[in-house]
């Protein structure tokens, strides 16, 4: 039986105590300016993913993989410690690809921005190719008075 409810306190209260963790108990100087962005644990409280983003260079970000790696059974004692529950959940750090997917999409903006600016300027000059109303009108016909 899932309870969702449950399940997503555990991830908020799970959050708290690795950004706590993280900060005060790892002491590994390959750890970086980590932010805990996410936690999600599965329906049966087995297993959490922790989300994470490193400021940095992609050698900062790869060192700070390999930190958390390395701090996994720190945290998951820390947490187990903090949960009051029965079973303590396996952990997994997954890096979290927000700030590229938020750069991709602000580089298409920018982009889709461009061509709107490109187009206006070629509306400004644009003629039509042929009649200015090219639709067929009914043929009237005149009178003749004569």
């Amino acid at each position: 039986m899932v309870d969702h409810a449950r399940a997503a306190r555990m991830a908020d209260r799970i959050k708290v105590i690795v950004a706590q963790t993280l900060e005060r108990g790892v002491k590994d100087p390959r750890l970086g300016f980590v932010t805990v962005t996410d936690v999600r644990v599965s329906g049966d409280l087995q297993h959490a993913s922790i989300f994470y983003t490193v400021y940095g260079s992609d050698e900062d970000r790869a060192n700070t993989a390999k930190a958390l790696a390395s701090a996994t059974g720190i945290v998951r004692k820390e947490v187990g410690k903090n949960l009051k529950v029965r079973l303590t959940p396996t952990i997994e750090f997954i890096a979290d690809a927000l700030p590229e997917n938020a750069s991709a999409i602000e580089a298409l903006l920018r982009e889709a921005h461009e061509r709107d600016v490109a187009t206006e300027e070629l509306k400004k000059h644009a003629t039509y190719a042929g009649d200015e109303d090219p639709y067929a009108k009914p043929h009237v016909i005149e009178d003749d008075e004569d």
